[in-house]
């Protein structure tokens, strides 16, 4: 006992008793994804709060001297059923609002297993283990200390808790626009309170009362081919009637209505008496069909289901170890794991995280868990170690067969929340667009590696770009970074134009008579049809020729500068219609197993070409007004307005293009940057950089003087060393430096948030320095070590290794899977459950991963 007692005194100053606002990670190693189940339990410093596995808490004690560790070993053991329990305790609420920690959503503070837990207080580095029971003997004020902290730890919300909780409410509905004056038409029938069904099919269930006109049609058809005919949305495009109740959900409480005009389920505080208008009393009415917060509760609770891939009614075999691990879906997360997933099936990012990533632990800050690239390392070794590829151990005899071979696999909570901070969408947890994870995650890359082995050089390759005049007929050569081949999915090229006429034509006949659609008919489109319109000439209507100083046509054509080691292509199956809907283009396209793109490469100013002149285009151009000063703003001119003024005159914009854009929803001075950026060249140059800054800090901050597009201060004050000092030690060039401090008048915190947001054409601009033959010295500040070639090129050859597949309708709903070619075979991966693909669809696919062929 004295032992014990001497070691807790001497550790006694180092416990805390965690206050509000600690992060308390109790859940979860900071460098693994061992856990208080694991059996070795979790390690949790009663210092700083982190949790830490057993191969790792002498590392952090190595690191930081801390020696108190609070440990958890948990032993799990599911409940009883308690919706059909015999103990005589009420059953458990099933959730009726879409909300999590909100009174009757989903109830994150109870456990879906109970267990058996046993508490350590030990102290390195030897280990010593003083279970709980043991303080009993010691002095009041050290047992006092040490039990206050270790109650403090146990109920605290953990880290990973806090993350999910967050108070998130899906249902959360705006009053309708239309409610307090909502046109309802004289002389319509009553409505009986039972025995509805759609005006134009025999659906009798999903059934919507327009309330202008008494109308009753069917709901939506869903992606998966339920739900209802879409008769009610028909009738809302052909009347322009705004809002719809959903009969069977009318109760005295109130009812789902769904505003066609605003796209959304909205509130209705008239509701009664705009149903008292078809003789519908509220206060009598009766819940008979499932709201639409219950049939989306329905579909969170089914989430990760097997029946949703496309190899289904295939008995699929369940791989495990190495390379073989299955990511648990945290809610919508599957467009993070299916791109982790290949991600890390790539040599590059394998050798820059998992090989090295004992050093990066080592080098890793006080809080690993707010660390970039220890994050990265972790998922990567818990990806590959194969230590948490075991099969799950099954509950009960009755498991579902969809969930037969599911494995634990890992839960990258760390990492989601680290690479979503900040950001408006991943920072959620609603669905997302795997193609803009995949660039966002580059990007954060690319921040992180500014002096160091960068993988994502794998994907980076130089697109040129030739616009001929053609009233002069010359010619202007451009390059810019990428690091995805995007490509359209020509519909005219399909081959099966009369089957998809022919089911077309039986679809709106089965509409007609009110039976179910037939079989879809996907079009069938070549892949080198996608290629052909990625490398057709593009016609510009609005182009400013610099030979005529004017605007003339004038023709644009891509092709490759530089062939990546890794070619990333995204099939543009998702579009909008002429409503601004997202829609998904149900399309079949034949990927090749093999692609060579070699006569896709550019070869830059041919024999007998002549260049453009390079004249930047004025902001008002010759046959428009102009201002007092008229305004050109040259991109390498500091001085571009006359010294016998003190400031440039405002921009004369296109004030249509502006409109068009902020008709679309746009922020009106992010439409006039964009117009203003664009040189007024027309809506779709325009709306091609709205696309491409809406992330930019400054995006919807208005357009000055100051914003130029040489994005140059027009002050004399040069930038300040110490500022350009502090940029360069981030890993920057002296040039970026200084531009992105004139961009923004010396300030630096401005100054790096404007060179992030530019990144892309900053690493243009520093590839083509390299591509024009310009030594690393002349583009790189001689304080940052030369990486060499910042884009490698090879031969345009390739094999197909991976590709991520969708199933929904839009980006804003459905599933991510995605398969990878290892060790010979195909492998489908689908959250937590990893298995041998028997048929891959490689036709299907959104995201494709090709390889470099070695010759």
């Amino acid at each position: 006992m004295a032992d014990v007692k001497d070691a807790l005194v001497s550790v006694l100053p180092t416990i805390r008793v965690p206050r509000a606002g600690d992060r308390v990670h109790k859940d979860e190693c900071a460098y693994s994804f061992h856990t208080p189940e694991t059996d070795s339990g979790l390690y949790i410093c009663m210092n700083t709060f982190l949790g830490f596995g057993r191969p790792y808490v002498e590392q952090q004690y190595n690191k930081t001297g801390q020696r108190a560790f609070l440990h958890v070993k948990r032993t799990p053991k599911m409940k009883s059923d308690e919706s059909n329990s015999g103990t005589g305790d009420p059953p458990r609420k099933k959730p009726t609002r879409l909300a999590i920690g909100m009174e009757g959503g989903f109830d994150m503070s109870e456990e879906q297993c109970e267990y058996e837990e046993v508490l350590k207080l030990v102290i390195l580095p030897e280990f010593l283990e003083i279970p709980r029971d043991g303080l009993l003997g010691l002095p009041d004020m050290v047992r006092d200390r040490v039990t206050s902290a270790i109650d403090a730890i146990l109920s605290a919300d953990s880290a990973s808790r806090k993350q999910d909780i967050q108070a998130w409410d899906g249902e959360v509905r705006q009053v309708s626009k239309h409610a307090r004056n909502l046109q309802q038409l004289e002389g319509v029938p009553r409505i009986p309170p039972c025995g509805w069904k759609c005006s134009v099919c025999d659906l009798r269930e999903n059934l919507w009362l327009n309330m202008t006109d008494g109308a009753i049609f069917c709901g939506r058809r869903y992606f998966d081919g339920s739900g209802g005919n879409n008769h009610a949305l028909q009738h809302y495009q052909e009347t322009g009637f705004p809002l719809a109740v959903k009969l069977g959900t009318i109760t005295p409480d109130g009812g789902d209505v769904y505003s066609y005009d605003e796209d959304d389920m909205v509130l209705d505080p008239n509701l009664a008496e705009h149903l008292s208008h078809f003789g519908i009393d509220m206060m009598k009415m009766q819940k008979t069909d499932k709201t639409m917060t219950e049939l989306e509760i329905d579909m969170n609770q089914r989430i990760g289901e097997w029946e949703v891939i496309q190899e289904s009614g295939v008995q699929l075999q369940p791989l495990y170890g190495s390379g073989y691990t299955g990511i648990q879906n945290l809610g919508n997360s599957c467009y993070l794991n299916s791109t982790m997933q290949v991600l890390f099936s790539i040599p590059a990012f394998q050798r820059k995280y998992v090989d090295r990533m004992e050093h990066i632990f080592r080098k890793s800050p006080a809080d690993p868990t707010q660390d970039f690239n220890t994050q990265v390392a972790k998922l990567g070794n818990g990806l590959l170690s194969g230590e948490y590829s075991k099969p799950a151990l099954e509950k009960d005899n009755d498991t579902a067969p969809e969930h037969k071979g599911l494995q634990d696999g890992i839960a990258p909570r760390m990492f989601k929340a680290l690479v979503g901070k900040g950001h408006p969408e991943f920072s959620t947890n609603r669905q997302q667009d795997a193609q803009e994870f995949f660039l966002h995650f580059i990007n954060m890359i690319e921040r992180n590696c500014r002096s160091s082995s960068n993988p994502n050089e794998v994907f980076r390759f130089l697109v040129e770009e030739k616009i001929k005049c053609l009233v002069s007929q010359k010619v202007k050569y451009t390059q810019r970074v990428e690091y995805m081949l995007q490509l359209p999915a020509p519909m005219e090229a399909a081959l099966n134009k009369e089957e998809l006429s022919a089911y077309e034509q039986c679809r709106l006949q089965a509409e007609r008579e009110h039976r179910p659609p037939p079989e879809i008919v996907r079009a069938r489109i070549p892949f080198t049809s996608c290629l052909e319109a990625f490398a057709a000439p593009e016609q510009l209507d609005e182009f400013w020729s610099a030979a005529l100083q004017a605007k003339s046509n004038a023709l644009k054509t891509s092709r490759f500068a530089s062939f990546p080691d890794y070619l990333v292509i995204q099939i543009k199956k998702f579009t909008f219609g002429l409503d601004w809907v997202p829609k998904k283009l149900d399309v079949s396209i034949e990927v090749p197993d093999e692609l060579d793109l070699s006569e896709f490469r550019g070869g830059g100013l041919q024999g007998g070409e002549e260049e453009l002149p390079d004249v930047a285009p004025p902001l008002v151009t010759p046959d428009e007004p102009k201002g007092s000063l008229g305004f050109y703003g040259l991109d390498d001119d500091d001085s571009y307005c006359s010294p016998h003024f003190s400031s440039p005159t405002s921009p004369v914009l296109d004030e249509s293009v502006v409109t068009q854009l902020v008709e679309m929803g746009f922020p009106a001075e992010a439409c006039r940057k964009a117009v203003y950026y664009t040189g007024n060249s027309g809506a779709e140059a325009a709306m091609t950089w709205v696309m491409s800054h809406m992330d930019d800090p400054d995006f919807a901050l208005p357009l000055s003087g100051a914003s130029a597009p040489s994005s140059v201060s027009t002050g004399g004050d040069p930038p300040s060393e110490e500022h350009v000092a502090t940029i360069i030690s981030m890993g920057f060039s002296q040039d970026q430096a200084v531009k992105a401090l004139r961009a923004t008048n010396n300030n630096l915190e401005r100054a790096v948030d404007w060179i992030f947001s530019h990144i892309d054409d900053l690493d243009a601009e520093a590839a083509m320095d390299f591509s024009e033959g310009r030594s690393a010295a002349e583009s790189v500040s001689e304080s940052v070590p030369a990486a060499g070639p910042r884009v490698r090129d090879g031969a345009g050859r390739y094999e197909l290794f991976a590709f991520i597949s969708h199933m929904g309708t839009s980006t804003m709903c459905g599933h991510y899977v995605c398969h990878i070619k290892k060790e010979g075979r195909w492998v489908i991966y689908n959250d937590q459950k990893v298995c041998a693909s028997e048929k891959p669809p490689k036709d299907l696919g959104y995201i494709y991963f090709y390889q470099r062929i070695q010759s």
